[in-house]
C-alpha cells in the first residue's frame, strides 16, 4: 500500500480490496488518476483509492501517468537533542530536495539538508521512510517520491535558509516546539514524528 497526499488528503494505492472501504474507488487508469487528484485537490473527497492486484505494479502504472521525482531529506538532530526545521510557503517542513544525476540517495539528503540550511557535519545514522505527495510543476502533476534519513550533527553555527528555495526562517526545535510547529505542517511531516520511527 501506498499512501500518497494531495495536500493533506490521502490518495491510496492498494492491492487489497478490504482497504477501500471508506472513501471513493478509482480504476488504475489516466483519466481515473487525474479525476481523483482533481477532487482531492479541490477537497470534494477526503480520501480516494486506487485499486490493482499487483502491488509491484501499482507504482509504475501510476508513475506512467504522473511522472515521479524523487527527493531526499532529513530529520537532523543536534547534541541538544533538537530537530532542524526550515519554514516555507508559510509551513513548517523538514529539509529535502531533488536528487541529482549520479548521486546516491544519502549524498542528495546530506547535500540538500546542508543547501538549505547552511548546517554542516551530517553524519546519517538510519533510512526512516519514504513518503509520497502529488504537486504541480509547470501546471501538470508530478508525484514527489522522499526518501527520509534520520541525521545527527555537532554543527553550532549559523543556519542561513536557502532564498533561491524560498526558506524564510531554519530553526533547531526542542520538543514543544516541535508539537507547535506540526500543527502548521503536512501530514508526510508529522508521519516522520510518529512514534514508531524512534524506537
Amino acid at each position: 500500500m501506498y499512501k500518497v497526499f494531495v495536500n493533506d488528503a490521502p490518495l491510496v494505492l492498494t492491492n487489497k480490496l478490504s482497504e477501500t472501504v471508506n472513501g471513493e474507488y478509482f480504476p488504475l487508469n489516466g483519466t481515473a488518476i487525474l479525476t481523483a487528484i482533481d477532487a482531492l485537490a479541490k477537497k470534494k473527497l477526503e480520501t480516494a483509492y486506487i485499486y490493482h492486484p499487483n502491488h509491484e505494479e501499482i507504482l509504475k502504472k501510476f508513475t506512467k501517468k504522473i511522472p515521479l521525482d524523487v527527493a531526499a531529506g532529513g530529520v537532523v538532530t543536534n547534541k541538544e537533542g533538537k530537530v532542524l526545521f526550515i519554514y516555507r510557503n508559510d509551513k513548517w517542513d523538514l529539509p529535502k530536495g531533488r536528487l541529482d544525476k549520479g548521486e546516491t540517495l544519502e549524498e542528495c539528503a546530506i547535500r540538500e539538508v546542508a543547501e538549505e540550511t547552511g548546517v554542516e557535519g551530517l553524519k546519517i545514522e538510519n533510512y526512516l521512510k519514504t513518503t509520497y505527495h502529488v504537486f504541480k510543476r509547470k501546471g501538470k502533476y508530478m508525484l514527489k517520491e522522499v526518501h527520509w534519513y534520520a541525521m545527527k550533527t555537532s554543527y553550532k553555527g549559523k543556519l542561513v535558509g536557502q532564498k533561491s528555495e524560498n526558506i524564510e526562517k531554519v530553526k533547531w526545535k526542542g520538543p514543544k516546539k516541535i508539537k507547535k510547529a506540526l500543527e502548521n505542517s503536512y501530514t508526510n511531516i508529522r508521519s516522520l514524528f510518529e512514534i514508531d520511527n524512534f524506537h
